[in-house]
């Protein structure tokens, strides 16, 4: 039996499902996502700025709430990438009509080695996945490749300060500061980062908006 006490065996419970949502408590996890996350990932999909005709990508969706309104965007094409198996079977369920209409297209993969071809996106968001990515330069690059020469990446993250305060983010979460995000980015490919704040005070959620040179 293990000696962790019950308190943090929910809590690391917690964060193995927001890393990687399974079963039915993976999906109220997806469920709880889509109503937190909403407002940041409907940032997130402006700083995009989607134009007619781009193909777009959310990485790591998660319950699906970025599909949904990037479907709504002017984009033409939307890819969707999810490790997860349980929230890949629920978007395929809640996008059945836009799937079948080649409007939307599902991938199974992880950020470090994604099933997409080079070259073969616009713009990608992806919001609260990186601290759940151990070889983050890994992943940056592949972003970088699957992006169009003058693509755009939308990498919205947790303020570290703000979210060391969750006591779930102590099991497996890698907070890290956005000064340490900006070399890396760079080193990735990518050339002008602007940081945007969404909400107020010094723990407001970061997006990062990176631009591949054209």
């Amino acid at each position: 039996m293990s000696s962790m006490p019950i308190a943090d065996r929910a809590l690391a419970g917690l964060a193995r499902q927001l890393g990687e949502p399974s079963g039915f408590a993976g999906r109220i996890v997806g469920r709880l996502l889509n109503r937190g996350n909403r407002s940041i990932v409907a940032a997130a999909v402006a700083a995009a700025a989607c134009r007619p005709a781009a193909e777009v990508a959310d990485i790591g969706f998660g319950g699906g709430v970025g599909l949904g309104i990037l479907l709504d965007s002017d984009a033409a094409v939307v890819h969707g990438v999810e490790m997860s198996e349980t929230m890949l079977t629920g978007a395929k369920r809640r996008f059945a009509d836009s799937i079948a209409r080649g409007r939307l297209r599902l991938h199974s993969g992880r950020m470090e080695s994604l099933p997409l071809d080079d070259s073969a996106l616009d713009a990608i968001i992806s919001t609260n996945t990186i601290y759940f990515v151990p070889d983050l330069l890994a992943a940056l690059r592949e972003f970088a490749r699957v992006l169009r020469p003058g693509g755009r990446l939308v990498l919205g993250v947790g303020d570290p300060s703000q979210m060391s305060k969750m006591p779930f983010t102590r099991h497996g979460f890698r907070l890290r500061p956005v000064d340490e995000l900006l070399p890396v980015i760079r080193e990735a490919g990518f050339g002008k980062t602007e940081d945007r704040r969404i909400g107020d005070g010094d723990g407001a959620f970061h997006l990062l908006v990176c631009d591949l040179p054209g």
